[in-house]
């Protein structure tokens, strides 16, 4: 099994990712741009803060705007949260039940040995590792936490690196595999392996 397929199959499992993340973009987005046919709510909100606000116009002003982007943010940080909640179910249940994801199908490579627990540890790894972390770090931005969001992008970016570069180590086990107890083999050696091991008993 060479490292170049371990690539192609992480490779293909981003990609659905990514195009997850579109959607969810797409649809925060809309999100978003339905708070101007909001704003009649929020304005009508406004403006009783405004009658009772005793003359402090920008007082009033600034808890309506307020309220527009407190509302923006939640709607981001709900788009990450359901990024990262999917990106471990695909992964958790392509792994405990069929020992492999999309990428790993088209590749010929399965993840041994396929058990739930060990599918949940390996996903939760994977999950962090490529996606869960910078989602943090992107939440941390819009937010405004702009030096510690850095902190947490560098810190995605080392976890990303301690998973990935031990695959290209004589062993390939990445960190997923080694929380998780698995390896990943391929799938026509294992079937070479089996048919062995029934011939010679």
């Amino acid at each position: 099994m060479s490292a170049f397929r371990r690539a192609t199959a992480w490779l293909i499992d981003f990609a659905l990712v990514v195009v997850l993340a579109s959607l969810l973009a797409v649809l925060t987005f809309n999100r978003v741009s339905a708070l101007v046919t909001d704003v009649p709510e929020l304005a009508a909100r406004g403006g009783f803060d405004l009658l009772t606000s005793r003359g402090d116009v920008l007082d009033a002003s600034a808890g309506l705007g307020t309220s527009l982007w407190d509302r923006s943010v939640g709607y981001v940080q709900q788009a990450f949260g359901l990024l990262v909640v999917a990106a471990f179910l695909y992964h958790w249940a392509c792994l405990a039940l069929a020992g492999r994801t999309a990428g790993k199908a088209l590749t010929g490579l399965k993840v041994v040995p396929r058990t739930p627990r060990r599918a949940a540890l390996r996903a939760a790894v994977t999950t962090a590792t490529d996606v869960a972390v910078y989602a943090v770090a992107c939440v941390l931005l819009v937010e405004g936490e702009i030096v510690l969001s850095v902190l947490v992008w560098l810190a995605a970016v080392a976890l990303f690196l301690l998973n990935a570069l031990p695959v290209l180590g004589g062993r390939r086990r990445s960190l997923a595999d080694r929380v998780a107890g698995t390896s990943v083999a391929s799938v026509e050696l294992s079937r070479f392996a089996a048919t062995r091991r029934v011939t010679t008993s």
